[in-house]
């Protein structure tokens, strides 16, 4: 029996060395415990209007939904990817 193939784990965040939220602060995309109403919805839609202008941000969001990731905004969505998988 052959073996599986292995992709390249770099080729699956290569996407990552264009983003345009590289090298910012992980707290702008994901709550810090107990943050709500005003205060994360100022956090998400700063993080959003940085998405909006990234080259990568189809990428990004396909990412998230694809790796199942629950947090965080991620190529300017957050808890509405669980209505595109």
């Amino acid at each position: 029996m052959k073996p599986a193939r292995m992709r390249p784990i770099a080729a699956l965040w290569e996407w990552q060395t264009s983003a345009a939220c590289r090298g910012l602060e992980s707290a702008r995309f994901f709550s810090p415990s107990g943050e709500r109403g005003n205060a994360r919805a100022e956090r998400e839609r700063s993080a959003r209007e940085l998405c909006a202008g990234c080259i990568v941000r189809e990428e990004c969001a396909r990412f998230a939904v694809e790796s199942g990731e629950q947090h965080g905004v991620w190529g300017g969505v957050s808890r509405e990817r669980a209505t595109r998988r």
